[in-house]
């Protein structure tokens, strides 16, 4: 091919030359010549048609080699490298990442959680057939697996009154996140569930909360175990044990004081609460719009008394409900229950794929 396309331009240059010496040549030269060459004359027309002919077989030369190419590389295309994008490479992978990175962050899910995910979604897609990947639903699969639907409360408790009585369970969490109005909620839900409760104030630290509590177990007709302000929180929890134990109480909920995770003089007293009480449940109540701040905190207690599990308030006006994520990935525990507002009704029970659902994915 390239051979007769090179013969083709030589001959097409010397004919043009031609051309040009015989336009500079005078006519009576020419005409000498022509005569002593007995050389038939050719027309310009005739001249300028065969260049055009010449330039159409050069472009039909190069059209030929030019499609041949494509097929060429189409062909390689299809025996590789056109089989090998079909597949999700680790570069497609964190490119495609990035987007989701950003919703969970948007979403209050805390760095650490989004890594968990990446790690999960990773080892699950990477080297698949991205026709056969569904993004969004192997985005849902990830977050699944790291949060954990709970138990059920009431036959949890009901079962272990089987064995012994009364069941014992202890809340804690930081300053102003809503124990005591959850522990109220608590109380009443046990109540609905044919569960007889009995509270115990043993946050004797913050002003005014032996008040807040009362005001809760009067409304609510049920017995409350109380000392004074500055007495000792982790013998107000063992005066409550007894108490429900001679008046035949199922259930024991004990308020604890507020209290930073950094403060570790407070820490070690949950620490002596729990020794003494021994609860059959010790449940960490956080803030859903707490967001990065929850992990933290969440890990600290559960490093100190190991939680049975979460209880996260304010869910009524988190819009995100990413903090569920992240506590729950720090713990390994289940959030059993949502606070959604401040009435006495205002628990729900927690349904890992509401939450998906509310992430919108």
């Amino acid at each position: 091919m390239f051979g007769s396309l090179k013969e083709k331009l030589k001959n097409w240059i010397k004919k043009s030359s031609e051309k040009n010496t015989l336009e500079k040549t005078p006519k009576k030269e020419i005409i000498k010549k022509e005569k002593s060459k007995k050389t038939p004359k050719k027309s310009s027309k005739k001249i300028k048609k065969e260049e055009k002919k010449i330039k159409e077989e050069i472009l039909e030369d190069e059209i030929i080699e030019n499609t041949q190419t494509i097929e060429e590389k189409s062909k390689e295309k299809k025996s590789f490298f056109g089989v090998f994008k079909r597949f999700l490479t680790e570069e497609k992978f964190e490119e495609l990442f990035k987007g989701l990175e950003l919703i969970l962050l948007q979403n209050n899910v805390a760095y650490e959680a989004v890594q968990a995910v990446r790690d999960e979604l990773s080892n699950n897609l990477i080297g698949k057939n991205i026709k056969e990947i569904d993004l969004a639903e192997e985005l849902k699969k990830g977050i699944g697996s790291i949060l954990i639907n709970p138990p059920n409360f009431i036959d949890e408790i009901k079962g272990s009154l089987e064995v012994k009585s009364p069941f014992v369970i202890l809340v804690c969490g930081i300053n102003g996140s809503g124990k005591t109005t959850t522990i109220a909620k608590l109380a009443n839900y046990l109540q609905k569930n044919s569960l007889s409760v009995c509270l115990a104030a043993a946050d004797t630290f913050r002003a005014a909360s032996i008040e807040q509590i009362e005001v809760h177990a009067t409304n609510l007709k049920i017995p409350l175990i109380k000392k004074d302000y500055g007495s000792d929180p982790a013998s107000v929890g063992f005066e409550g044990i007894t108490y429900a134990k001679k008046n035949s109480i199922d259930v024991v909920l004990i308020d604890t004081a507020g209290r930073m995770q950094n403060s570790a003089s407070l820490m070690r007293e949950i620490e002596k609460i729990v020794k003494v009480t021994k609860p059959d449940m010790k449940i960490y109540l956080g803030e859903s719009i707490t967001g990065n701040d929850a992990i933290e905190q969440a890990k600290t207690f559960n490093d100190s008394i190991n939680l049975t599990g979460i209880i996260l308030s304010k869910a009524d006006v988190d819009e995100k409900g990413g903090t569920a994520i992240s506590v729950a990935l720090v713990t390994k525990k289940p959030i059993l229950f949502l606070g959604t507002g401040q009435n006495y009704e205002d628990l729900e029970i927690f349904d890992k794929d509401k939450l998906i659902e509310k992430l919108g994915l």
